[in-house]
């Protein structure tokens, strides 16, 4: 509970146009899909301009006032996140470490 309220507050995870209109076609496409964030139970959805990203609640506060964003090039095509947060990262971005 305590975390719902507290995301209220906040500019808490914000998607950009492009990851919207991506959002939107996965969800008219044959097999509609949904965005989730986090390795586990999904239990937080945040939702912006008609569309949801499910949100594992362990990884909630990992990604306070990050953004999404949807890239494609000649090469590759997928969401990319601009975190704030982020204080150290791998090489191939999949570890991260988050500090306040």
């Amino acid at each position: 509970m305590y975390a719902r309220a507290f995301l209220k507050c906040l500019a808490f995870f914000a998607q950009t146009p492009t990851a919207v209109e991506r959002l939107r076609n996965l969800l008219k496409s044959p097999t509609p899909q949904i965005i989730r964030i986090g390795p586990s139970k999904f239990d937080e959805v945040v939702e912006q301009d008609g569309v949801k990203v499910v949100i594992d609640s362990k990884a909630l506060f990992s990604i306070i006032r990050s953004e999404m964003d949807w890239k494609e090039d000649g090469l590759s095509a997928n969401f990319a996140f601009k975190n704030p947060n982020i204080k150290d990262a791998c090489g191939c971005g999949e570890s991260l470490t988050v500090g306040s």
